[in-house]
């Protein structure tokens, strides 16, 4: 039995809902012309900033999800079938909108039931957390506090255990496979471990800094990257690896810009 013939295109079938969720995400951070987002309209505002981390919570889960499908049909390709069910995909796909909603809930509720009696005006051109917390006019002692705990079990955490997987799944291909088998393993997954690298990379510099370390330009950059830039080439970058997509591609380059 070829051990990868069994690593096929199931890897990442959870990437339409991942699409999804930075689709939506993106949606929910667009800004109304040359308005900055204002507290005075604190409704709008809230809903804004619920939408957005409900999404960027449950991204995090699905990425993790995503990342335990590949581990599951490569380093068990026996028991794939079992262990991803049709039951279990749709377990961890439920389990993971539920712990977006219910930490966000939460969260939220936490910032928004603080006083804001000063400038209502955020720098920025959505309302995330972190600007949101600067416009409190007490302690936001309360609000860093879950905004330190959020980043670290919903972004940390789900990267680390990501990192864990894909290093699971070198060594069993390392131990097992042929160079061909090689190549074929890392096309399935590099695409999903590039848009964690870009993902999670710019989500623990915005939430990871220190205090000291913020500027509102670098702090809207890196909003911007992770709320439009990844969204907007993740499709590209999914179904590059697809061969029937890859080969229309050849062959539109090959009629507009090959030779004659």
């Amino acid at each position: 039995m070829d051990f990868l013939d069994l690593s096929q295109e199931r890897p990442g079938s959870s990437a339409l809902w991942d699409l999804a969720c930075g689709a939506f995400k993106n949606l929910t951070s667009g800004r109304d012309g040359d308005k900055r987002p204002s507290l005075a309209a604190l409704p709008s505002c809230f809903t804004q900033m619920y939408f957005f981390a409900l999404f960027g919570i449950t991204e995090c889960f699905l990425l993790k999800v995503m990342a335990y499908d590949c581990y599951a049909t490569i380093c068990w390709p026996l028991y794939y079938t079992t262990l991803m069910s049709r039951g279990t995909c749709l377990s961890l796909l439920g389990a993971s909108y539920l712990m977006g909603f219910i930490t966000d809930t939460i969260h939220s509720l936490c910032i928004f039931t603080l006083p804001f009696n000063g400038a209502n005006t955020i720098h920025h051109f959505l309302c995330d957390i972190l600007p949101v917390l600067r416009l409190a006019s007490v302690s936001t002692f309360r609000g860093e506090v879950g905004n330190l705990f959020v980043t670290t079990a919903f972004i940390i955490t789900p990267f680390l255990l990501i990192m864990a997987s894909y290093g699971c799944i070198l060594a069993t291909v390392l131990g097992v496979a042929t160079s061909q088998g090689c190549r074929k393993v890392f096309s399935t997954c590099s695409s999903h471990l590039f848009v964690v690298l870009l993902f999670f990379g710019s989500g623990i510099i915005a939430y990871m800094r220190p205090g000291t370390d913020y500027t509102q330009d670098t702090d809207q950059i890196l909003t911007l990257f992770y709320t439009v830039i990844i969204p907007m080439f993740n499709p590209l970058i999914y179904t590059l690896r697809n061969k029937k997509v890859t080969g229309a591609m050849r062959r539109l380059m090959k009629r507009y810009f090959g030779s004659p």
